[in-house]
């Protein structure tokens, strides 16, 4: 499969199952011989973001830090996949003009939300609906579903390995002629 400066970006509420997919989809990937890694949103706030609040400004800051480093690593030969939930349009056409369109796969991970307050295992919807965790994404601060995606993920139905056959479907199909 050719992945040559692929940046594959996972968008959705928390509890969509973004890293769940993204680290299924990193271990077919090295299985297969191509170099990925998975850049979690949860994991850049803990060292790279550790400064940024949830405000508007710094989560776009957040995704711009995240859009770049995904660019570096497309560009040394590592297919980053970035499971963050990036809120909106905005932003997530700031991370594509970062990598540059025609390298940037918008994945849609849809789950109702619902389900992704069922899956919560961190107790975040919890504790945003009792009004101790502020401007969560999907409670008091909005998310715009996107319209532009590449790819949409219905995790309420698919599992995850429907869900990354439909990504290496895409990417074997869509960048097929791209020289290795």
């Amino acid at each position: 499969m050719n992945t040559n400066a692929i940046v594959i970006w996972l968008t959705g509420l928390s509890g969509a199952g973004k890293t769940t997919i993204a680290q299924e989809l990193v271990r077919q990937l090295s299985r297969q011989g191509v170099k990925a890694c998975n850049l979690d949103g949860d994991q850049l706030r803990k060292g790279l973001n550790a400064n940024l609040s949830y405000s508007e400004a710094d989560r776009t800051e957040n995704v711009r830090r995240t859009a770049e480093v995904a660019k570096l690593m497309a560009d040394n030969g590592i297919v980053p996949i970035v499971s963050l939930i990036s809120p909106t349009q905005a932003m997530r056409s700031l991370a594509r003009s970062i990598v540059s369109d025609h390298r940037f796969v918008l994945v849609y991970v849809n789950a109702p939300l619902a389900l992704c307050e069922q899956r919560d295992v961190k107790q975040l919807y919890k504790k945003a609906r009792l009004g101790l965790v502020t401007q969560f994404t999907g409670i008091d601060a909005a998310y715009e579903a996107p319209h532009d995606y590449d790819i949409e993920l219905l995790t309420a139905y698919q599992d995850v390995l429907t869900c990354t056959a439909s990504i290496q479907q895409y990417i074997t199909h869509a960048y097929s002629t791209i020289d290795q």
